[in-house]
């Protein structure tokens, strides 16, 4: 009997977690994650979806581990907890695809599912984000050669993308080809096991929290880079701009969710949408002046590799597609929806970029606006850093989820003593911690402000990574016995070829930061 009761009590308390979680999640699918850009949503659905994941396997192992001191009661109907394994408390494993319902129910309970064209604007946001006001200076450096890897970076995207989601499909015993996996931390982890089985998914935390970090010291540099050409005549210098809007962006170390943040994510997803149109169409009214001669087929072997970090970074989205499939009301339109949103980013992406270079050719600066007349640059950029400091907490939000989850929170896995209270208050060292990662991206950018290099190290590194190597080889890994000789092929091809533009790119744009923090060190 007071099993039962324990039993009873425990699904009350989880299903007003689950309603919780539900009801949050909805939040964000509707007003943060469906109108979040690359920057913000990148690690604002995967860390959403780990933490419930993690918060459900602690929830099931207490219920295991209380139903096995007390006997092998059987549960009444509807009772029965399904652990994250898939396996039930009865004797032996239930069938994947019954279980994968079953956690699906549990898990999924109340949130609501989008349709292909939510999931469109969702992937159009997160690969047409604030970063492609420097692919014009892509464009400076590569020629015509850097249009090219717009387009083709949009292929392999589309398709890194595609095989990335297969990945979290097997074929059962019956044939039926069932969803085994929810995350691209799972599917890192399945490639390692057995022998490693958490190695995977500590990678992709690392990469994906680097992405995080420097994605928040990039709208820091962008915001001090605007401000002081905006208001090129006032006596306060861009590292003196970059300190005031840290010091706006500090209450972010006090976030305890993002509620009340994600209501501006549709809007400042808007306001970016007309800004390049006000862009575009002043680059339109001088198209008599446009320098086609100075497009040329050449390229800087210097800076070149910089500027392919810039364009893989603009389209990097890889890491929160799985979330973002597991939600969709008919999943089996995905690849249909990644097409025809890839297709529409290379067009616009390649024709925003051309234009612009096309306006200003070499006097195109490293952000864009900064070239347009001093008469409308102080407006546009304006609403860009009101942009960029309502987008700040989002990337940073994650982050700190992330390196919480994984360093104080991880159970007997944690490396440091859990940075939450009994009342589940935030320690005051936590705080300082959460502090010292704003002055952190505070600190870099003072001492490396040059967007376009940030930019291209990120995209070398993490975005090649996360978009390029790990799809394919996770591909290859998993799936290698089904695949057709194309598939390896292309599989192969790309690894390669990423490995190489990633190396390249990141020795060329850390020699950049080098050199430039030594001349800023001076200074």
């Amino acid at each position: 009997m007071a099993t039962l009761l324990r039993s009873k009590l425990s699904n009350v308390a989880t299903s007003v977690s689950h309603k919780s979680q539900a009801k949050m999640s909805g939040m964000f699918a509707r007003m943060g994650f469906q109108a979040a850009t690359d920057e913000e949503a990148v690690g604002f659905a995967h860390c959403d979806d780990l933490d419930m994941e993690h918060r459900q396997g602690l929830q099931m192992d207490i219920l295991k581990s209380e139903g096995g001191e007390e006997g092998a009661e059987t549960p009444l109907e509807g009772d029965i907890h399904y652990q994250r394994d898939g396996t039930g408390p009865g004797p032996g494993p239930l069938p994947p695809s019954a279980s994968k319902e079953a956690c699906s129910e549990l898990s999924g309970q109340g949130k609501p599912k989008i349709t292909a064209w939510e999931a469109g604007w969702n992937v159009t946001n997160a690969i047409q984000g604030m970063f492609v006001l420097g692919l014009p200076y892509a464009i400076l450096h590569g020629g015509y050669l850097g249009l090219f890897l717009i387009i083709f970076a949009a292929v392999v995207c589309c398709y890194t993308g595609k095989i990335l989601i297969a990945c979290l499909y097997e074929e059962n015993e019956d044939g039926e080809i069932v969803r085994v996996r929810d995350s691209y931390v799972d599917i890192a982890n399945a490639c390692c096991a057995p022998r490693f089985p958490t190695l995977g998914g500590r990678i992709v935390n690392v990469a994906q929290i680097i992405e995080l970090v420097m994605t928040c010291i990039l709208y820091v540099v962008v915001s001090g880079n605007l401000m002081y050409n905006s208001f090129p005549n006032l006596p306060v210098s861009q590292k003196s701009w970059s300190i005031i809007a840290t010091a706006v962006l500090l209450p972010c170390a006090f976030l305890k969710n993002l509620k009340a943040v994600s209501k501006f994510s549709l809007l400042c997803t808007l306001a970016h949408f007309v800004i390049n149109i006000l862009v575009i169409a002043y680059c339109l009214s001088r198209a008599r002046d446009w320098a086609w001669d100075k497009v040329k087929f050449y390229i800087d072997v210097k800076k070149f590799p910089i500027s392919i970090g810039i364009i893989v970074f603009s389209y990097t989205s890889q890491i929160f597609l799985p979330s973002l499939e597991g939600n969709m009301q008919n999943p089996k339109e995905f690849h249909c929806m990644m097409n025809w949103t890839h297709i529409a980013a290379c067009i616009l992406k390649g024709l925003f970029a051309l234009v612009a270079y096309l306006t200003w050719a070499d006097e195109t600066k490293e952000v864009i606006t900064d070239n347009l007349p001093s008469t409308i640059r102080a407006v546009v950029n304006i609403f860009l850093v009101a942009k960029a400091l309502l987008s700040y907490p989002l990337p940073f939000f994650a982050a700190v989820e992330v390196l919480e989850r994984s360093l104080f929170q991880d159970g007997n896995r944690a490396f440091f003593p859990n940075c939450y209270g009994g009342d589940g208050r935030l320690k005051s060292w936590g705080l300082t911690l959460r502090c010292a990662l704003v002055v952190f991206t505070l600190l870099m950018a003072i001492y490396v402000p040059h967007f376009a290099l940030l930019m291209g190290l990120t995209g070398s590194l993490t975005g090649a990574g996360l978009c390029f190597l790990l799809p394919s080889l996770f591909h290859l890994k998993l799936l290698w016995r089904k695949l057709l000789w194309h598939h390896v092929f292309f599989d192969v091809a790309i690894f390669v070829i990423g490995g190489i533009c990633s190396i390249s790119g990141f020795i060329h744009s850390l020699e950049g930061l080098i050199e430039a923090f030594r001349t800023n060190a001076e200074d």
